[in-house]
């Protein structure tokens, strides 16, 4: 499964993109790869693979932009 795929099934399944993710996770002052993890899985019902899809993008924003992006053209290309 690609990054995109994660994300896209994220958004799907529980109406929220990465940024509510992102902006939620800066207001509630979470950091920390645990507290990130236990927060995604307990109160927003995220697997485990899908939480670290999102810890991604929160700490490593501009990358995993990059990373939909090849994903988005390499499905593109098929």
């Amino acid at each position: 499964m690609t990054y995109k795929a994660y994300i896209d099934n994220i958004r799907a399944e529980t109406g929220k993109g990465p940024e509510y993710y992102k902006a939620t996770a800066k207001k509630k002052g979470l950091a920390k790869y645990a507290e990130l993890l236990a927060w995604l899985k307990k109160d927003e019902k995220l697997g485990h693979g899908h939480a670290n899809a999102i810890i991604f993008y929160i700490r490593n924003t501009e990358l995993a932009k990059k990373k939909i992006a090849q994903d988005a053209k390499a499905e593109g290309a098929k």
